[in-house]
């Protein structure tokens, strides 16, 4: 599986998740397990504004690009864990305690997944380089 084989939907999600600097992003194909869903796009948020930032960009992209909704939140306001229905894609953002708890990934382990790599955060220039660009 790649993310350019998935349904625009999972790839918007994950797009809107990277924007907001999500960790872990996992997707999980559930076609033929019986599931309730077809995919599951699960990924961290740091702090509780970040899991909140991460919900409301999925949402937000979703509608503006497929005019796609929620049927159902869960835990939005929660502090460690939230989860967006969107029928056959459901968007779980954990907590990082959350995320260990509840182990996604290893309770649907039979399904194929996809681990994105997380994006690298650009360092501050050391100082030594902060002195070169300073220079006239």
């Amino acid at each position: 599986m790649n993310l350019e084989s998935l349904p625009q939907s999972v790839r918007l999600a994950v797009e809107a998740a990277q924007t907001k600097k999500a960790g872990g992003i996992t997707v999980v194909d559930l076609h033929g397990l019986g599931a309730f869903t077809d995919y599951f796009v699960i990924c961290t948020g740091y702090s509780t504004p970040q899991i909140k930032a991460i919900c409301d960009e999925v949402e937000e992209m979703l509608y503006r690009e497929l005019k796609r909704v929620p049927e159902h939140r869960e835990g939005h306001r929660s502090a460690e864990w939230a989860l967006l229905d969107f029928g056959g894609l459901i968007v779980h953002v954990f907590g990082e305690q959350a995320r260990r708890y509840y182990d996604l990934e290893r309770l649907w382990r039979a399904a194929p997944s996809l681990r994105l790599p997380d994006e690298p955060v650009p360092s501050e220039p050391r100082a030594r380089d902060r002195e070169h660009y300073l220079r006239p």
